[in-house]
């Protein structure tokens, strides 16, 4: 069960740091205390709703089809190595510093609806939850901990972000910084997809 815990909670946490548009959001509200703690909130909601949807869901399609955990296994490794390959390309080139002290204020509604929007119109994110995430859970001894694992990473992340953003903003606003952090990312994603080419079923 902790194998499970453990293993949601790093592969999930790498997918969710990797998500820039919606951490850079996240974390430019926290800089100027504008509604940041509802908008890491439903970042949170969002995140465990899906990966419970995505991660029982395709549980319940592999007990009746057992021969499409070869795919999704197969599929996982194909993303995790392009997740890997992207985060080790960002960590070369570098990205741009976190952009906050332009944005006009705005409504709590402006700022959920805004959330709502970098969360569920990425497409990656449904590719996150609904193929990668499985692909991984379904490997694992307890579904139940490795989605546990996984809204953990969730709480974690955008609350540390909530809550440390503005004393880690001129830190994290740094290119630097950001390369130190996709570097990281590419190199923990290779590994997750090492691991799971090899020892899968």
């Amino acid at each position: 069960m902790l194998e499970s815990y453990l293993t949601g909670l790093v592969v999930c946490g790498g997918i969710i740091v990797a998500i820039g548009a919606q951490n850079a959001y996240v974390l430019s509200q926290a800089i100027r205390r504008e509604h940041h703690w509802w908008s890491a909130g439903l970042c949170m909601l969002s995140d465990i709703v899906l990966f419970s949807l995505g991660m029982f869901g395709v549980s319940a399609a592999l007990m009746a089809m057992p021969e499409a955990l070869e795919i999704l296994r197969w599929l996982g490794v194909v993303f995790l190595g392009w997740l890997a390959l992207q985060a080790l390309v960002r960590a070369s080139r570098g990205r741009a510093a976190l952009e906050t002290g332009e944005i006009a204020k705005r409504s709590l509604k402006g700022v959920l609806f805004t959330t709502l929007a970098v969360t569920l119109l990425n497409p990656q994110v449904y590719l996150d939850t609904l193929l990668l995430i499985p692909a991984v859970g379904a490997q694992q001894a307890n579904a139940t901990t490795f989605v546990a694992g996984a809204s953990s990473a969730s709480i974690l992340w955008f609350g540390g972000l909530a809550w440390s953003g503005a004393a880690l903003a001129p830190v994290l606003s740094r290119p630097l910084a950001w390369r130190i952090i996709d570097g990281v990312i590419g190199v923990m994603m290779a590994a997750i997809a090492l691991q799971l080419a090899v020892g899968g079923h």
